[in-house]
Formats: C-alpha cells, structure tokens, sequence
C-alpha cells in the first residue's frame, strides 16, 4: 500500500480494489462463523477508537481489523473485546 498511514481507518474507509477481497471473505464466511450484526458493528467501533489500528491492519497481530471482528469465536490481541459467546467485550479504548 503506498501513500500516508490512514490511522485509525478501516479498510472500508480506505479506497482500493484490494479490498473488496476482504469483504468478499467475509461475506463468504458460514453463517455459524459470523459475528452477529450488532456485535460485529461494536467491534469496529472499538477498533476505531484504538491507537493500534493502522490502515484496516490491528498492529498487534497484523490482522485485517474487519475479517477478526467479523468471526464470531475471535477476539482482539489487547482485549479490548472477547469472542461473541463470552460476551465479554470491555468500554472502548482512547488510547
């Protein structure tokens, strides 16, 4: 990826055709797998919030931030939200 570090964006806040991709996976994840709607958009939204968000990519773990919060039984590397079933997501971070 060229051009300056868009922090705290996520990749659908970024322009490109390499993207689409990514939501391509999502969107081809099974059902059981997903996160539902409400606990996906709560994820984003922290992960918006966080300084270790850098283009789409979660500098902790080098993960596209929406293919993590998009599975269900994934949670984020500084625990800043659980996996859906533990629901054990925690306030959003203002680092």
């Amino acid at each position: 990826m060229t051009g300056p570090v868009c922090k705290r964006c996520l990749l659908m806040e970024l322009d490109g055709e390499y993207f689409k991709s990514i939501y391509k996976y999502i969107d081809s994840l099974p059902p059981e797998q997903k996160a539902g709607p409400g606990t996906y958009s709560r994820r984003l939204d922290i992960c918006r919030e966080c300084g270790e968000l850098k283009n789409g990519i979660c500098a902790q773990c080098g993960c596209f931030a929406e293919v993590r919060a998009a599975k269900k039984l994934m949670a984020c590397p500084i625990g800043l939200w659980g996996r859906e079933e533990e629901s054990t997501e925690k306030e959003v971070y203002h680092g």
